[in-house]
Formats: C-alpha cells, structure tokens, sequence
C-alpha cells in the first residue's frame, strides 16, 4: 500500500531569521550538540473552557503512547528509560559530579527517545563508567528509588534485583557493537538490512523472510520467528473489552490512551467525537480496515483543537513497512491558514503545470484540508525539527478523501529564534547571498514547506498496475523518493507567476533564489549531524543530497569549491538549476508511477547515499566555532487540569516550564508513579 510520507525536517542549519534577545531565551537547556528549546502555543488561550479541556485530554492520550516508541527502536529501551528516570528523580543522593553526567546523559536519551540518534541511526554513549552507574543506582535505590512498578515493569525492590537490571542493560547502554543503528541502510556483512537494524520491529527473521510473508498488520505489528520456525505477528491492540479480540502487544499503553480518548470524545463536537470513536475502536482491534474508516473521518474533520495519534511513519524501519508511534495536539493558527488555503484551492493548476508525462497527472482532486498549527504537546517519533506534516497515509483515503495538510509555525519560530544569523555568515558563499536570506529567507523557507506538503505530497498519479500503491515496488528507497519528489514540487513552481496572483509572494525572485540557495547549501550543512561514516542515513537529508548531487553532476547549475581552506555551496544558473530540477522530478514521478525499483535504487546509490568525510568533519569544526547546537529537542507547553467532584476539569491553564527533567520525569509518572513528585 502507498504511503506518502510526510514530514518535512526544517534544515535549521542557516536560518535568515534575526534572533534577538528575547528570542535567544527560546533555548531553555543544552547538553553538548543538543539544544532544548521551548514551544509556544499561544493561540490555545483564544479556545473556549470545552476545546481547552477537549486539548487537555487529547495531551494526556499523546502522553499515554509516548513509551512505546522507547520500546520500537530498542528491546532494552523501556529498561534504560525507568534506570535513568529513577535516578535522576533521585538524583540529589548522587554527588554532584556524578550528578550531572547522568542527568546529561538522560536528557540526551529522553531527546532521542533512546541511546540512537535519529537523524542517523547510530547509538551514543554515556559519559560515565559502568561503575559509576552502578553507584548512582545503588544510591538512588536507598533513596527511595525503584519501589514501584513502572507499566509492565516490576520492581526492582533488593539491591539484588538491581544488580540483575544493571548487569542486563550494560551491553545495551555501554557496548558501542551492541545494537550499533536502529534502521541499517548499508547491511553488517553477512546480515541483510533487516537484521542489521536493531528496532523492535522484527525479531528473528530475515529480509527474503519478509518479502515473502504475506503480513496481515502490515503497518502495525512486531513480527517474530518461534523456536519453531513459524513466522508470526504480534499486533499492536489493546482488545475489546467483550474479550473477542486479545490485547496484543502495546496493550496497556493502548488502554491507557483509550481511556484519555473517551474523555475527549464527550467533550469533542460530534463530528470529531465520531473521529475519536474510530480512533478508539482501531487501538482496540488493530485491523487495517479500522485505520481506514478513522482515517476517511479524521481527514475531512477540520477542528479548531487537531490530532495524530496512532502508528504513523515508516522512517525507522529498513523496508518501509511498520509504523512508529508518535502523537501531536495542536491549535490551529489562523492568519497563515489563510495563506494556506489559497495554495489548496489551486492544486489542479499546479499539477497541470507539472514537468513529468500527462499519464501521470490527477484528473480529479479532493480539495485538502490545509492550516497552520501551534502545538501544545509532541511525543513518540514526533521531533520538533518536523515543521510540515501531510496525513494520512494510506493511499485508499488520500485518492478519495484527500489529505490534511498541517504546517507548525510554533516549530519553525523557535527553530529560527534559537538559531539566529550567525551561520549565514559562515556558510554562505557570498556576502550577497546571506543578504539575500536575511530578508527573503523567512519567506522562502514558510513558502517551501507550503508546496512541499499542499502541492507536492498531494501531486501525480500511479499506473494501473500499481493499485497498490508504489511502496511495494520501491521498497527501502520509497521515502526517499517521496520526499525528493514533494521538494522538487517547490523548488519548480515557487517561480510560478500563480504564486504572485495569489498575493503569496511579493519579490518572487529573491525569493525563488533564496529557496534555490538554501536548496544547494543543504548538501554541504546538513553533514554537521553525522558525525560518524560516510553513509547518509535518514530518508529527508539522503533526498537532499540526491537532489543537489543530481543537479551538479547533470547540469553543472550548483557548485561546490573551496577558499581559504573552507568548502561553499553556490548557484552559479538559476534557469538551468530550474531546469535540473524539473528533469529530475519527472524522473522521479515517472518511478513512482511506474514502480521502477532499478532506476530509484541506481539514482539514491549514487546521488544521495555517500559523501566525503573530510568535508564533512570540515562543516563541523566550522559549525562548533560557532557555539551552536547540531540537534534539536522540544519542550512542550505543559497543560495543567483543575477538577471537579466529577473528574471533568473546571479549569485548564497553559504554562511553558523551561525544565527539561521536570517535563520527561512527569510524562514518565503516568507509568511510574514514583516519580510523582521529583
């Protein structure tokens, strides 16, 4: 089944934003290449008491299913999790040098959802000694620590058991062989890429296994091989509560965020309350044709207070197939809605517009939901460097509901207000260039991000032999592609005079080439977050590289060349540069279309999967002078319920609590109570 994936990364390398003092507040923590920054939503506060109370209860759900993707990129993620979270809630029992290197190493675990970066897969390690955590354990144990379950967890109640925990977990937290990459793109010899990727989905089987087992929660499942050879699902569901569906894997989690969910649904205005039910009743059965039916729902439900919650992106899976959980609740941001929606009336034009054959071309559209949004809460495998996000998707419901197309204007603001202008000098290749995104750049990037999720995603149509969609065919390479794909949508019409008819640009273009500047200087920053190899991992900087590398090899139209010891990145034609980008998003359309696994696999192996080392450690010795951080973590606004004698809040109150242990030790307390309190 097709699943156009859906979110785009801000490069947040560069921003063109002028960041004043009062904006650079926006970065509340940092440990080492990591920075924290706070998330604003100040539209919730125009929300009547009944849609502030229907938020509330949506965050405590998107709470809920925050553990299990802890679990899907690790078999000891869950452990490491309720270690580090007991001991930093104690963490005054530590001195307090020790003190300070395990809560760093917790907030970096808590960022990752995990010891693996996810923009490269590959796992990190602490900056303590085995010994040294078993002394901070042992400390936070006679403090009070461990007394409690935490969800399927027991106790850990002797300082027995917790030798037992700690001599379990020390491969997996110190043992940098051990559990290397969450989502292999280059297979360990002998090991395909499935059995090289060290998530949770799969267990015991192999990729020729996978290709010929015919899944049935092919989205939503772990699958296994028994010590009797047998290959089989475990499904992510919490059963009905008549006991004709068994709960499954992820069951209290699930059962959990079913009973926030019937809450929001008695809050909810009927058309979304009718949403929740779907939502509740595919967690309890985990059946495609119930994702289905919430889907076709949720999709055409254009409430004010919005969601996602469920099994949605396949980024971390090697073959493109199971779902990572992740969740959002936001609040719709009105005045860039507006600007929005303009560009979702226009579709046809645009696809009419598009470079590849007519037989790949929509002949009809559904006119998609599209808004601008502040979130109050991100959890799961859901970062807060995603500032674009189109759902879902299932290809059944987008060809004939359409899509919900989301652009997070909290994220990008605080991306670009913590970031400041500083790079621009460093990295741009001339003094006008950096002009150019000082004042253009905020444009342009708002503009890219509008065309790749409303235009883009949304844009071409498959073969007939393709009913399936196109994922099948194109297997690992698929994101890729489709994120490529919806790029090189914006990249082609931000020149359209269409836009200037619309009032979306003014000086169109300046900011046509701030766009296609910050498009070629992509190849170059976004090696500063990896840090190891010289294989591009994630499926968004692996489409970048595609793209530019394609461009300046076909048509000469970007550069890269050295001065004084330091590489840049220019246009040197923007025309023909355009006209690069138009050969190859045909190409791509026409793989798409067609399921031409060759020609997809021959293009990313060469253009978007390798790169120089040297210039990589180049980018980061010149991104550290700067004092910058090379990855991004979010703190989420915190909303805090006054209830009744009748368990309904009587008041909501929204705070934004700059305090990173205190925001992870309290979603951490849903499961552990023992924390509650720390």
């Amino acid at each position: 089944m097709q699943r156009p994936l859906v979110c785009l990364f801000a490069a947040a390398a560069c921003s063109a934003f002028g960041a004043t003092a009062e904006d650079q507040a926006v970065l509340v923590d940092r440990v080492g290449d990591t920075g924290f920054i706070q998330l604003r939503a100040e539209s919730f506060r125009a929300m009547s008491p009944r849609q502030q109370e229907l938020a509330y209860w949506l965050s405590q759900a998107a709470i809920a299913i925050d553990p299990i993707f802890y679990d899907q990129m690790s078999f000891a993620g869950l452990r490491e999790k309720r270690l580090l979270e007991e001991i930093v809630a104690h963490a005054g029992a530590l001195e307090p040098e020790l003190r300070g290197k395990v809560t760093d190493f917790a907030k970096r675990f808590w960022a990752n959802r995990g010891n693996h970066q996810p923009m490269t897969a590959q796992k990190f390690l602490p900056g303590f000694t085995p010994e040294e955590l078993h002394r901070a354990a042992l400390a936070a144990q006679r403090d009070g620590a461990f007394r409690t379950a935490c969800g399927d967890l027991p106790p850990l109640a002797t300082a027995a058991d917790l030798e037992e925990e700690l001599t379990g977990l020390r491969p997996a937290l110190f043992d940098p062989a051990f559990e290397p990459t969450t989502t292999a793109r280059s297979p360990e010899p002998g090991k395909d890429l499935v059995q090289s990727s060290s998530n949770t989905f799969y267990s015991g089987v192999t990729q020729a296994e996978m290709a010929k087992f015919p899944a049935r929660y092919s989205l939503n499942s772990r699958v296994v091989k028994g010590t009797d050879g047998q290959i089989r699902e475990l499904v992510y569901r919490a059963g009905t509560p008549d006991g004709k569906v068994p709960a499954g894997l992820y069951a209290g989690y699930l059962d959990r965020a079913i009973s926030y969910l019937e809450r929001a649904q008695a809050v909810a205005e009927p058309d979304q309350a009718a949403v929740l039910g779907a939502l509740i009743k595919y967690f309890q059965t985990g059946e495609f044709s119930d994702l289905l039916a919430f889907d076709a729902g949720w999709v055409q439900n254009d409430a004010p207070v919005d969601f996602a919650n469920w099994f949605i992106e396949v980024y971390h899976d090697a073959i493109n197939a199971k779902g990572s959980a992740q969740a959002f609740v936001s609040v719709t941001d009105v005045p860039v809605t507006q600007a929005m929606t303009k560009l979702a009336a226009n579709a046809p034009y645009f696809e009419e517009k598009a470079p590849w054959d007519a037989r790949y071309k929509k002949a009809f559209f559904r006119k998609p939901t599209v808004k601008a949004v502040e979130t109050v809460i991100e959890t799961g495998d859901f970062m807060v460097i995603t500032i674009g996000d189109n759902l879902p998707n299932e290809n059944e419901v987008r060809e004939k509901y359409g899509s919900k197309n989301f652009l997070f204007t909290a994220s990008s603001r605080a991306l670009k207000a913590a970031v400041g202008q500083k790079c621009n000098v460093e990295f741009y290749a001339s003094p006008e260039m950096a002009a150019r995104q000082a004042q253009y750049g905020d444009a342009a990037d708002e503009l890219l991000t509008a065309l790749h999720e409303v235009i883009g995603h949304g844009s071409g149509k498959l073969s007939e032999q393709l009913a399936g969609g196109a994922q099948p065919h194109l297997k690992e390479y698929y994101s890729t592609l489709e994120e490529a794909r919806a790029d090189l949508m914006a990249l082609w019409n931000v020149w359209d005079p269409k836009l200037k008819e619309l009032g979306l640009v003014t000086e169109q273009e300046e900011i046509a080439k701030a766009m296609y500047d910050r498009a070629a200087l992509n190849v170059l920053v976004q090696l500063r977050s990896i840090p190891h190899g010289d294989t591009i991992v994630e499926d968004h900087q692996r489409n970048r590289a595609l793209i530019d590398n394609y461009i300046m090899d076909r048509s000469g139209a970007i550069e890269m060349f050295n001065r004084d010891g330091k590489t840049y990145v220019r246009v040197t034609d923007y025309p023909r540069m355009r006209a690069a980008v138009g050969e190859l998003l045909a190409e791509l359309m026409r793989i798409k279309a067609e399921g031409d696994y060759a020609a997809i696999k021959a293009l990313v192996d060469k253009y978007g999967s390798h790169f120089d080392p040297a210039v990589r450690d180049q980018v980061i010795a010149r991104y550290r002078k700067l004092d910058l951080p090379t990855y991004w973590a979010g703190i989420n606004p915190e909303l805090t319920a006054t209830l009744g004698a009748d368990g309904r809040p009587v008041r909501v109150d929204l705070a934004y609590p700059a305090d990173t242990v205190h925001q992870y030790l309290h979603y951490g307390a849903m499961y552990n109570p023992g924390l509650n309190g720390h």
